[in-house]
């Protein structure tokens, strides 16, 4: 929201009588639809009700279960939890997928640095070289460096001999 008048669909702003206005209904039906739990508004602190837009919205399906499809209260209520249970399902199964996909990617990572470690270890070009795995700080990559032995032969400058595996 970027003024102060911008109010997303959750706000409770309507009093009793005017979310009764907006979905067509007595506010005595709104209290009744309260106690037997279909929907709840919010409360100030004095104990008013308050209702959001999505409560409203909520109060206009209500209305349509029962008069267009003859649906019964016990039966809306049942399907306003089976729908609030379905969304949820939703967003957890989006961000299971989430972190699947992000633990593919660090084990293709992995795997990797596993095949060229194996590699190395099998066929080293130098016989002299040895594999020293160097911790970065927690949380970082692991950072694998093979060092050649000091003073071999084919060795200048101070990186020569050595190859770096990074695990990112």
């Amino acid at each position: 929201m970027n003024s102060p008048y911008d109010m997303s669909d959750d706000m409770p702003v309507y009093v009793i009588s005017v979310a009764a206005s907006l979905s067509g209904m007595h506010p005595q039906t709104l209290r009744g639809y309260e106690r037997i739990g279909l929907v709840t508004p919010r409360r100030t602190a004095g104990g008013g009700r308050r209702y959001s837009m999505r409560d409203i919205l909520a109060l206009r399906e209500i209305q349509r279960l029962s008069q267009d499809e003859g649906i019964n209260l016990s039966g809306i209520k049942r399907i306003l939890d089976l729908e609030r249970e379905l969304e949820q399902a939703r967003l957890l199964a989006a961000q299971l997928h989430g972190e699947v996909a992000q633990l593919r990617a660090e084990l293709e990572s992995t795997r990797a640095v596993a095949a060229r470690l194996a590699h190395l270890r099998r066929a080293p070009s130098d016989p002299h070289a040895t594999l020293v795995p160097v911790r970065a700080a927690t949380g970082a990559p692991t950072r694998i460096t093979i060092w050649t032995a000091p003073g071999h032969a084919g060795s200048s400058g101070p990186d020569a001999g050595s190859e770096q595996v990074n695990n990112e």
